[in-house]
């Protein structure tokens, strides 16, 4: 029986509270994670140094009293492993020396050896071993697609003019690329979960930049093979999967028919109306947009209120875990995350039926 309850709601059991994580809970807005960057020397440093990425992933805990940790890392390690070559350049964010920009290159592309991230999984086993055992621990991916997008763009890909023009013109060459990739990207959710990490989520960024027809074949399609190949339990437990299309509310009936056990949404979806349309299928995360994080004490008390209405009152088998509907802003303030934290636990007690 687990114990934690960010599992208990990923999996549609019954739950005292709505637990509550936040995507990018570590990273700049906490002036200790500055420091400690700093201290690394780069990004690239801090991720890949396990001592430095376990303290990044604990830094929220000690602040705020979440339900979940998502171990500190970055969807383009998978590609970095795969020989692409990150790096960061002043000011461009993330760029890879090696782009895919011809066939002989996508022909040469194979899933990296276990041991090019080793470090991810030591980073995973030292947070597993330093969390408190209530406290769940949550390994993450890129989607294939989204992966695909920085692979071949070569950095953030803006227009997504390669990749599409990739898509339309040679379809059988982005193919390759997404085959290789959702074995890398399984492989490292894999062994993530071997190390220690309870829930997994796959982070589709860029899926809702696709067309209707398109995002089934080439963002869809790859996501339930990547599900499809997870490994489902672990040391007897079940380990609950989480997929995240940003901007993938016209596609929520497919989603949950993924084999994923919870949907991530973005503060664009209502969240009733998604749970009204999922049904028992799957759980639901999400979804207050970030920005509110910049309001006041007041206006964050408030929508997290709605939010927390909108899903409706708790009942046994369907689960919500509460979260944003995407990453924190770097502006927002630490004292707006505790009061976030702070108001979902309060709220979501569970009073009669309902919240309170």
């Amino acid at each position: 029986m687990h114990t934690t309850t960010l599992i208990k709601a990923l999996l549609r059991q019954p739950t005292a509270h709505t637990p509550v994580w936040l995507m990018r809970q570590a990273g700049r807005y906490l002036p200790e994670y500055r420091e400690l960057r700093a201290r690394a020397g780069s990004f690239l440093s801090l991720a890949k140094t396990p001592d430095f990425a376990t303290e990044a992933t604990l830094q929220p805990l000690r602040r705020f009293n979440l339900d979940a940790a998502i171990v500190f890392s970055d969807i383009l390690t998978v590609p970095d492993a795969m020989g692409l070559g990150l790096y960061f350049g002043a000011g461009e964010g993330p760029r890879f020396r090696h782009p895919l920009r011809d066939e002989q290159a996508i022909k040469r592309l194979r899933v990296p050896e276990p041991e090019a991230l080793d470090y991810l999984y030591q980073t995973v086993a030292q947070a597993r071993r330093a969390l408190d055992p209530k406290v769940a621990l949550i390994g993450f991916a890129g989607s294939p697609w989204t992966l695909a997008c920085y692979m071949v763009e070569g950095g953030p890909p803006g227009d997504f003019q390669l990749i599409k023009k990739m898509l339309y013109r040679r379809p059988e060459l982005l193919q390759r690329i997404l085959q290789v990739t959702s074995q890398a990207v399984a492989s490292s959710l894999n062994a993530q979960i071997e190390s220690g990490a309870q829930a997994v989520m796959i982070f589709d960024t860029w899926g809702g930049a696709l067309a209707d027809g398109a995002y089934q074949r080439f963002s869809l399609f790859y996501l339930r093979e990547v599900l499809a190949r997870l490994h489902k339990t672990h040391h007897g437990q079940r380990v609950p999967s989480i997929l995240y299309t940003k901007g993938g509310s016209p596609w929520l009936a497919e989603m949950a028919d993924s084999g994923a056990d919870a949907l991530s949404l973005d503060w664009t979806c209502d969240l009733g109306m998604a749970r009204q349309l999922v049904g028992n299928s799957v759980a639901l995360q999400g979804n207050l947009d970030p920005s509110v994080l910049l309001g006041d004490e007041a206006c964050i008390r408030r929508e997290v209120q709605r939010t927390l209405q909108a899903f409706g009152p708790p009942a046994a088998g369907f689960g919500h875990v509460f979260n944003l509907g995407h990453g924190i802003s770097p502006a927002t303030s630490p004292e707006a995350v505790a009061t976030l934290v702070n108001a979902v636990h309060e709220f979501s007690r569970v009073r009669g039926g309902a919240y309170a």
